[in-house]
């Protein structure tokens, strides 16, 4: 990496820590190119030398939320049997952090920038590579990709080439898998409550088990 990308990495850094920390502490509504300026101590002209607007630095500082998703998912992989436990197991993670957070990840996985997201997630994870850990090849990719329906394709996939599920049934498992998850996620967002994150997680894993119930082979 040449001087001048490492010089750009870390100016980009510091605006992405201040609105990751605003976000944080008041919310994603209240970040603004001001209040981002002024905690990463640069004018407000100088963010877009590193971001196109105001809302594309919000994506990059959305990312630093799947940090402990990323890290912590490994170790609810560690005595997973089969691919099939790893996708539910995977699903687990994922709804845990996510219906803790709904506005950040809806934000990323459904929002109406998510067409930028890939170029985002390259660089950001250039820019912050310690927050993908240690991670086997089949995370990684998954990772890696921020369409929501290529990152779960990856593991119904992955059940299929174990002789868990029939090549023609693995569109289906995909969607459906992922329409259930927008669904509870939506409703959480709607919701005026606080979730109660074991109970919504524990339906929403109890739905994709009924929908893999619904397709399994040779178990």
């Amino acid at each position: 990496m040449n001087k001048r990308t490492i010089k750009k990495h870390r100016s980009m850094s510091y605006f992405i820590d201040a609105a990751a920390k605003i976000m944080d502490e008041e919310g994603i509504d209240f970040v603004t190119i001001r209040k981002v300026s002024d905690l990463a101590g640069y004018n407000s002209a100088t963010l877009y030398n590193y971001f196109k607007s105001l809302d594309e630095l919000i994506l990059y500082a959305s990312i630093r939320h799947l940090k402990e998703y990323t890290l912590t998912l490994p170790k609810f992989l560690e005595t997973a049997k089969d691919s099939v436990d790893r996708y539910i197991r995977i699903w687990d993670c994922f709804c845990r952090y996510s219906f803790a957070s709904p506005q950040v990840y809806s934000n990323i996985f459904f929002g109406k920038h998510t067409g930028s997201i890939p170029q985002i997630i390259e660089e950001y994870y250039s820019i912050f590579p310690e927050e993908l850990g240690e991670q086997s090849e089949e995370l990684l990719s998954m990772f890696m990709v921020s369409d929501i329906y290529k990152r779960n394709l990856v593991l119904v996939l992955k059940m299929h080439s174990d002789g868990f599920v029939r090549q023609e049934d693995v569109e289906s498992i995909n969607e459906m898998s992922v329409l259930l998850y927008y669904g509870m996620l939506t409703r959480i967002l709607n919701s005026d409550e606080k979730p109660d994150i074991d109970d919504v997680t524990g339906r929403t894993l109890s739905y994709i088990k009924q929908i893999l119930k619904s397709y399994l082979i040779n178990v």
